[in-house]
């Protein structure tokens, strides 16, 4: 399975060859199964705020609903990974004509693969310093966060972990990150992106009554921890070190975001409206 769509149609060579020349525009992806999709108003509420702040334009749900539902037909199959991409050819034209943008010059581009889930086995991850530019945004400048986590693989690591300048932990290159010290879930406060995968958890536990924290966290304190976990579209993954602090497995842990994760209901794209809270508050 390998669909693409532009606009609501089969994307053609043209319109792949105008938005692979330029590297302006974001994206969500998410995990798709009979339909249906964890988390789908964050993912649209995702799109929406961050078209608003690139193009200043207004996206409307309905063709990104749309795009899904038509690349679903497509498919054949309500199993899938999802990729929305929203970018806009039209922004060099505009710009020089210091014209603004309007919804029509929005290019929705739908991409579905096979559907995956997380790697079973804990990941062993390098920490490097980087920030990410606008990192409340899933935008399309992925290169530093890849030319990273190929280093990191050189090294015998499987992935990385990117601090600030001063120590005080981020994300991952496509995950969020949890600490767990056997009574609180703490999750690192410096500049990341939030994810969607992140905020159905925080709901999750925030039902189950676990204790929650958001605050710094640097490099030198992780000895302390008892277990890390990483989480992104494809679910949570045990973290089995960070450089040379090791974290053994917690079935603990494990238990209480397998749960904390299914409490949150599949939305049917079919369904989709888009609308959505800001989510629980973390202390």
């Amino acid at each position: 399975m390998n669909i693409i769509l532009c606009n609501g149609r089969r994307a053609e060579a043209a319109d792949l060859v105008a938005l692979a020349m330029r590297n302006h525009g974001h994206f969500t992806t998410m995990q798709v199964r009979d339909g249906a999709v964890r988390g789908l108003d964050l993912h649209l509420a995702r799109l929406r705020e961050a078209t608003g702040e690139l193009f200043d334009v207004a996206l409307d749900d309905a063709r990104v609903l749309d795009g899904l539902r038509r690349g679903m037909e497509a498919a054949g199959s309500g199993d899938c990974t999802a990729r929305v991409s929203v970018c806009a050819r039209e922004f060099e034209r505009a710009a020089q004509a210091a014209q603004p943008l309007v919804a029509e010059d929005l290019d929705v581009v739908v991409a579905l693969t096979p559907p995956a889930d997380p790697a079973p086995e804990p990941m062993r991850a390098a920490s490097f310093v980087h920030e990410r530019a606008l990192p409340h945004i899933k935008h399309l400048g992925t290169f530093a966060q890849f030319h990273l986590a190929r280093q990191a693989r050189g090294r015998g690591f499987d992935d990385v972990l990117f601090t600030d300048a001063d120590g005080r932990v981020s994300e991952g290159t496509v995950w969020n990150v949890g600490f767990w010290d056997g009574a609180t879930v703490t999750w690192p406060d410096a500049p990341a992106l939030r994810g969607t995968c992140e905020r159905l958890l925080q709901a999750g536990l925030a039902v189950l009554g676990v204790v929650q924290a958001r605050r710094a966290v640097v490099l030198d304190e992780l000895p302390r921890f008892r277990a890390a976990f990483s989480c992104n579209s494809r679910g949570v993954r045990a973290i089995g070190a960070v450089d040379a602090v090791a974290f053994a497995p917690d079935g603990e842990l494990a238990e209480l975001l397998g749960q904390a994760l299914a409490l949150q209901p599949w939305q049917p794209v079919a369904g989709g409206q888009g609308r959505v809270s800001s989510g629980p508050g973390i202390g």
